[in-house]
């Protein structure tokens, strides 16, 4: 069966010379829930405005459901269904009446209305809220209602866009449920994240990118396994010495055991099998070289371990206030 997303050689470049989107390929198979992890300003965002019909590439290809994005993004529409960062949220009606523009908006015909709103708030779990104003939902609520929104026409494709950004962790989970059960039922689903945890919770696939290009895609069980090892951090001590880290390099490179040592902007990484048995060796290694440690740390791999194996520096998460109020439009108060 043919992919639902096909994307090939894709690069956007915005004046004068940003390259935001740099030649990268992937696919997305049909029924999958598949991560597009990556830090704020890696092209996630570019990516899936290209793929949603919003942002023309400047090069190269991309299909959703077997239908070129630049061809035909009026076919790609119907098939889809989006939901950005910013929630599209009027704060000044219910959450029924919402979700009854919407219907309006994707011209469902009057008669099926109804029945598809009270399912779609019943699916989102906002059956006791939907008669109140929009703007009196939590953050959490109103994620809920924009997706609601994006699955009006039943889509084959779910496109969302770092969907649990500026929630709280209670919400974040209860939102990841919501994704999963949606899959279940048949629909696909690009996800764009930042957060390691919700890429390896919900991706049975990932691709992660950085500054514009693709570093590393796959499983995320199999990326973990591919670093082989326990993964230790360690961070130095400031001494004045700008050679520190790379003679700390060099003598932890030599151990018996070390498999692979890795530079990024806090010390370094020290890939490592048995690696609790390894540290009281690197710790003396360190001592003999001169490198004062001011912290370290060991673990198993994870998706953090990935991305600085293939980037060198750790994914900054940002984490930015709750989502978005969008007024679409105040009533006025009369006065006397």
């Amino acid at each position: 069966m043919d992919p639902i997303v096909d994307v090939s050689d894709l690069k956007k470049t915005f004046e004068p010379d940003i390259r935001a989107v740099d030649g990268i390929s992937f696919h997305v198979e049909r029924g999958e829930i598949f991560g597009f992890l990556g830090p704020n300003g890696a092209g996630k965002s570019t990516t899936i405005k290209i793929l949603t019909t919003l942002v023309r590439p400047t090069s190269g290809t991309a299909r959703v459901d077997g239908i070129d994005v630049m061809k035909n993004p009026a076919a790609v529409r119907r098939v889809i269904g989006y939901a950005a960062q910013e929630v599209g949220v009027d704060d000044e009606l219910t959450g029924r009446e919402n979700l009854r523009l919407s219907c309006r908006l994707y011209h469902m015909p009057s008669g099926q209305i109804d029945d598809r709103v009270k399912e779609l708030l019943k699916t989102v779990d906002l059956g006791e809220a939907a008669d109140r104003r929009a703007g009196t939902y939590s953050g959490g609520m109103r994620k809920r209602l924009d997706l609601a929104a994006a699955l009006i026409h039943r889509p084959k494709l779910l496109f969302l866009d770092e969907p649990t950004t500026g929630l709280d962790p209670q919400n974040r989970r209860a939102l990841w449920d919501y994704m999963k059960s949606l899959n279940e039922e048949g629909t696909t689903i690009f996800l764009t994240t930042q957060y390691m945890e919700e890429a390896d919770r919900l991706a049975d696939r990932l691709s992660i990118i950085d500054l514009g290009t693709i570093v590393a895609e796959g499983n995320p069980a199999a990326l973990k396994a591919d670093i082989g090892a326990d993964v230790v951090e360690i961070a130095f001590k400031e001494d004045g010495h700008r050679d520190l880290q790379a003679r700390a390099r060099g003598v932890l490179e030599g151990l018996a055991g070390v498999t692979g040592v890795r530079d990024y902007e806090d010390g370094l990484a020290v890939y490592a099998r048995g690696g609790s048995a390894l540290v009281p060796h690197i710790v003396r290694a360190l001592d003999g070289a001169g490198a004062e440690i001011s912290r370290l740390t060991l673990a198993g791999p994870s998706l953090d371990d990935v991305f600085i194996k293939h980037t060198g520096h750790k994914m900054r998460v940002e984490e930015v206030r709750p989502p978005s109020r969008t007024i679409y439009g105040r009533r006025r108060r009369r006065t006397r």
